[in-house]
């Protein structure tokens, strides 16, 4: 049994959902997602929330199961509230500008570099060091942020480089003479 796929997804007060087949559409005060979950899982709107269950006892309707309920959980908590990554910048000379539609960053390479910034995503730069991604679907906030990552991911001996907000970076230490 399912820990996570047994409890229903909770619909807070200003949040409507319809459930049409394996289609779940959600709607909030930030916008409106919506998504088609796997055929191995039923969908049911009840009076305590949204109900996923299993249409079968095999091991692929078991794994949807949970993963359909984290899903249509994630849509409701993004739809009310939204979600948010923190990216922090460090290196002399590294930083970071929000400007329109693009992020521009700097990064110590020999150009600076654009990203042009998705419609569905809000970037901010509070500071040049500090990048914080927000939108109402998860996964497109966790790509975004992963991609701005990957442009100059933090090494272990200076600690330069983009990093998570939250995330840990070993040190190393240098070379001995």
């Amino acid at each position: 049994m399912s820990r996570i796929g047994k409890h229903p997804v909770a619909i807070p007060d200003g949040v409507e959902v319809a459930v049409a087949g394996q289609m779940v559409t959600v709607k909030g005060k930030l916008g409106e997602l919506s998504r088609t979950l796997a055929d191995e899982v039923e969908v049911a709107h009840e009076d305590a929330g949204i109900r996923v269950s299993p249409r079968g006892n095999g091991r692929r309707s078991r794994a949807m199961w949970g993963l359909s309920r984290s899903l249509v959980n994630n849509m409701v908590t993004g739809v009310s509230e939204g979600f948010s990554r923190s990216l922090a910048i460090t290196g002399v000379g590294y930083r970071a500008a929000a400007d329109g539609d693009f992020l521009s960053l700097q990064l110590g390479y020999s150009h600076e570099i654009k990203l042009a910034i998705p419609g569905d995503l809000k970037i901010i730069c509070e500071q040049p060091t500090e990048i914080t991604v927000n939108g109402i679907d998860k996964q497109r906030v966790g790509e975004m942020a992963a991609e701005i990552r990957r442009l100059r991911k933090p090494e272990p001996f200076n600690g330069k480089g983009v990093r998570y907000s939250d995330e840990y970076v070993r040190r190393k230490e240098g070379k001995k003479k």
